[in-house]
């Protein structure tokens, strides 16, 4: 029997509109004979529509999930996913994210690639009050292309250039902060860590990011070698939890910062599955569906189609830990890591 436990689930305004008033009143109109025999029914019920529509809610609420429920989540979407148009995965995105926008100012974590910049580009034309932050060594791809994209699309973005000895201060809080430091997590919870400390110091602690297109679009190098794309993109929806829910859940504790994560949005998710894979990813191109919505909705189309590499490596902070390692004596990424745990 699931039960409610998180008072967090309660915090949106919509849900509590809706869902809360929706669920409370079929249980007392229901006949009370109903309500004994169906019992089981009505908690299948409040499951699919109190319970599974806030999932992502809470996560943004800053409620780690348990990952069984996670995955349960994942696998009742996929049920419900059915084919879909561009035109209904477009006014998902939309919806995903103008339903996100704080009444406040918020920031945005800014790279220039399609996904951060497309975030942004909704938020400008819903005239939202946001700053974009992106970091990065000097002359990396983040920070010239994030310069680049800001200028000519009209965005506000304050930028941060790092030093090798700054990004070994960083790395060692990055190890501090996160519970299971890796390469991977330390890489990514680096350039979250450092964009979230530009926005602090603006008195920001709202920011929108792109955690899961890569896995709704195809959008890793693994969805292009895969014999069943989908399967692979549920597969790692569902594999997300260890990948990225911690690491990201641990950041924004220690932070005290909450990430909007619109393209995690059951809706939006829904609706980028029932798109064709075919659509999605080719020999030569990922995330097709997702740059043709950008460019339809006004992207320039050298951003809407411009490759982006991952976080740790547009920002050269992957290729930094290389040389930090070296420079410490160390001769591999993952030593100078445990390093700065002691």
């Amino acid at each position: 029997t699931p039960t409610i436990q998180s008072p967090s689930i309660f915090s949106s305004e919509s849900f509590v509109n809706s869902k809360v008033v929706l669920c409370v009143a079929i249980m007392f109109l229901w006949p009370f004979d109903v309500k004994c025999i169906s019992i089981s029914v009505y908690i299948r019920f409040l499951n699919n529509h109190l319970f599974f529509n806030s999932m992502i809610e809470r996560f943004e609420n800053g409620e780690l999930i348990p990952e069984k429920e996670w995955v349960s989540y994942i696998e009742e979407l996929e049920k419900k996913s059915n084919k879909s148009t561009k035109e209904e995965v477009k006014q998902a995105i939309i919806d995903a994210v103008k339903k996100r926008i704080p009444k406040k100012q918020f920031g945005v974590f800014f790279s220039g690639g399609v996904d951060s910049t497309l975030l942004a580009f909704i938020c400008k034309q819903n005239n939202a009050d946001f700053v974009c932050y992106s970091v990065g060594l000097k002359d990396s791809p983040d920070i010239v292309i994030g310069k680049e994209v800001a200028k000519i699309l009209g965005l506000k973005l304050v930028q941060k250039t790092f030093t090798l000895e700054e990004l070994h201060e960083l790395f060692k809080k990055t190890c501090k902060i996160l519970k299971n430091p890796d390469i991977l997590s330390v890489g990514v919870g680096s350039v979250i860590i450092a964009a979230a400390e530009l926005g602090k110091k603006d008195g920001i602690d709202t920011f929108f990011g792109g955690l899961g297109s890569e896995e709704i679009f195809a959008g890793y190098e693994r969805h292009s070698k895969a014999d069943d794309v989908h399967a692979e993109c549920w597969r790692g929806l569902k594999s997300m939890w260890q990948r990225d829910f911690n690491r990201d859940f641990d950041v924004a504790t220690a932070m005290k910062i909450k990430v909007l994560v619109p393209f995690l949005d059951d809706d939006l998710i829904i609706k980028a599955m029932g798109i064709p894979a075919e659509r999605k990813v080719s020999d030569t191109q990922r995330k097709i569906i997702l740059r043709e919505i950008a460019e339809y909705l006004g992207l320039p189309k050298q951003f809407a189609w411009r490759e982006k590499k991952a976080a740790q490596y547009g920002s050269r902070f992957d290729k930094s830990m290389d040389k930090l390692a070296t420079q410490h004596g160390f001769s591999t990424k993952m030593k100078y890591l445990g390093s700065l745990t002691t």
